[in-house]
């Protein structure tokens, strides 16, 4: 006697997890696609905070810069004054 009979299925049974098991490859594909899609935009989002992080660098370098130029021309504004100051 063949096992086969025992684990005989029905065209409808059969149909029905062929449906599943197609539902199942789309989602996996779906979700393959949106992992992918979710992976391009977190390193183009990297990208984008490497070169903000060095633009805000740069920035305050020149913030920086332009304080101690500030100060230099209040010193001498200062030292002008002073000197005028002296004259009256």
């Amino acid at each position: 006697m063949n096992d086969n009979s025992n684990v005989s299925v029905s065209a409808d049974e059969f149909q029905a997890l062929e449906q599943k098991v197609l539902r199942a490859v789309e989602i996996v594909k779906r979700e393959r696609e949106l992992r992918a899609a979710a992976e391009a935009e977190a390193a183009s989002l990297r990208e984008q905070i490497t070169a903000l992080t060095s633009m805000s660098d740069e920035a305050q370098t020149q913030i920086s810069t332009m304080n101690q130029e500030r100060d230099a021309v209040r010193l001498r504004v200062e030292k002008m004054m002073s000197q005028i100051d002296e004259l009256l």
